[in-house]
């Protein structure tokens, strides 16, 4: 293993990709959650349900990043890494700005033009973590790489606290979206500077190397089998904000509390996954695994569902407990976005990497319908129970049976 001095291991880990990468992390996830943030206060002033409506709005969000992160990631084999972070953050910026001028908007149903333009910002959501995490873990030697992403993804979660922060001082939801799209628009002129990753330029010059071949990992069994696993190691933090925060207010009157804000619980839950996010990188390290590691982050998630579910009746701050508990163990999402990029070639390594984590996000609307389904005739606690069930059940089958990849070479193609 190759040694680094401490300025060595500096220049590598805050070098210019690790913090652009960070930074349009960080916008990513303001825009990305601030939908969640601003639910309730933005449908209740243009007169829509916010629950109802809300869950179509979220649907088409998530349907949205599932087939940007189809997009960009064929797009970041075929173009290259930097086309995708340029891209996709024209396209969401747009569309969050556009979100901001939402109550002017009198064409037509507002809630149908803001769930297809909450669809239009997914798409452009999706390319930003993937091409992020793919360029650093290329550009870093792999003695750092855990460290690298976990830096990305540590920094870049802090967006949602932000983002909450943002709606509380602003006091208008539509400022909050202005900002977001500001910001992407600004983060845009700093990336003019940023390096395509090396390994990427070779394959690119080798005609005969197929890249960015999104139907291979369901026709070739071995793609299909890592593919898969991939997904279902981060179905179970999706669970835990898709219904566990996103839809918080949902489950205050089964556990005696008046009301619970699901903006300040998604604040928490992303303090915490900050936390975790930095850590996981070093445990990691420590470890010499990304298997182990992601199991105990999966297990300490599991735990805290579990109270926060069934311990009984809790105080709201009670709640913004256990949402920081899951979000420290929801931590290892860099992990999990860093081991699908270890999983697979240079020449299709973009492709898993980016639409990975969205095919991930993709599965909450799967997992609403179910809960709403099983709510007709069981409690919201009880449905919310058997979706998590199933979804860590998969989780930790997928992260017991998937390849070990600490210390992986990454300079090879499929």
């Amino acid at each position: 293993m190759q040694q680094f001095t401490r300025q060595e291991k500096l220049k590598h880990l805050f070098g210019f990709p690790v913090i652009i990468a960070s930074l349009g992390y960080f916008v990513d996830i303001y825009d990305l959650l601030l939908f969640g943030i601003v639910r309730i206060p933005s449908l209740n002033d243009m007169g829509l349900e916010a629950d109802t409506v809300g869950t179509m709005i979220l649907n088409y969000q998530m349907v949205g990043l599932v087939l940007g992160g189809i997009i960009w990631g064929i797009f970041g084999d075929k173009k290259g890494r930097l086309s995708v972070l340029f891209g996709s953050i024209i396209v969401y910026s747009l569309a969050n700005i556009a979100c901001g001028f939402l109550p002017q908007m009198d064409f037509a149903d507002k809630g149908v033009i803001y769930a297809w333009l909450r669809f239009i910002a997914g798409i452009g959501l999706a390319g930003e973590l993937g091409a992020g995490i793919t360029l650093v873990s290329e550009t870093l030697p792999k003695e750092l790489r855990a460290i690298g992403t976990s830096i990305v993804a540590g920094f870049g979660v802090l967006g949602a606290v932000v983002a909450q922060f943002t709606v509380e001082l602003a006091g208008s939801w539509t400022t909050a979206y202005f900002i977001g799209g500001g910001l992407g628009l600004m983060l845009l002129v700093l990336r003019i500077s940023v390096a395509e990753s090396g390994m990427f330029k070779i394959v690119k010059e080798n005609s005969s190397i197929k890249r960015g071949d999104f139907l291979a990992f369901f026709t070739q069994k071995k793609l299909f089998v890592k593919y898969i696993k991939c997904i279902l190691i981060g179905v179970p933090i999706w669970y835990c904000i898709g219904i566990l925060v996103f839809m918080a207010n949902q489950f205050a009157p089964e556990m005696g509390i008046t009301s619970i804000d699901p903006g300040k619980a998604i604040m928490w839950t992303y303090i915490s996954t900050s936390v975790g996010d930095f850590s996981c990188g070093f445990i990691s390290q420590a470890l010499h695994s990304r298997k182990r590691t992601i199991l105990y982050m999966l297990l300490f998630t599991f735990v805290g569902v579990a109270l926060l579910l069934f311990s009984g009746n809790k105080t709201e701050n009670m709640y913004y407990f256990y949402c920081g508990w899951i979000g420290l163990g929801c931590g290892f999402w860099a992990m999990f976005v860093t081991v699908s990029a270890e999983q697979f070639g240079t020449n299709m390594r973009s492709t898993a990497t980016t639409s990975v984590p969205n095919m991930v996000r993709g599965t909450v609307p799967i997992m609403l319908v179910g809960f709403d389904y099983l709510k007709q005739n069981n409690t919201v606690i009880f449905s919310a129970a058997i979706i998590g069930l199933i979804a860590f059940s998969l989780g930790i089958y997928a992260t017991l049976t998937i390849s070990e990849t600490h210390n992986k070479h990454m300079d090879f193609v499929e």
